[in-house]
């Protein structure tokens, strides 16, 4: 069974930095796509940024393109999000997810359906 564990998140003021991590147990990362969402109250979740299966391409949402990096360590089998110059918009939940997948396709990399397992959330909040 694939379990992934967020951690990273915490409070930062805006235009500052984090790093949050995916640690995965259970499966390589590999195998998986992997993908990086959010939440806000009242809203559903929306995605960030995801690496493809066996192409390590990468997918970002426009709102963060050139802030934040997605990148895999296999040997740790952890995924990164680095988020530079975060804005007081970018506080929410952030939510790693994994999918078993092969396609390289956009539409389905950056789809919270095609995500078979999904981690318990960690906490961004940017001050302004």
């Amino acid at each position: 069974q694939v379990q992934l564990v967020e951690s990273g998140g915490g409070l930062v003021q805006a235009g500052g930095s984090l790093r949050l991590s995916c640690a995965c147990s259970g499966r390589s990362i590999t195998t998986l796509a992997m993908g990086w969402f959010r939440q806000v109250p009242g809203k559903g979740r929306e995605f960030v940024a995801a690496i493809s299966r066996s192409t390590s391409n990468t997918y970002y949402a426009d709102f963060v393109k050139g802030r934040f990096t997605i990148s895999r360590d296999n040997a740790e089998n952890t995924v990164y999000l680095q988020m530079s110059s975060l804005l007081p918009e970018d506080t929410a939940v952030y939510y790693c997810a994994a999918d078993r997948s092969y396609s390289v396709d956009f539409n389905s990399r950056k789809n919270r359906d095609s995500y078979d397992y999904w981690g318990q959330g960690t906490q961004v909040t940017v001050s302004s």
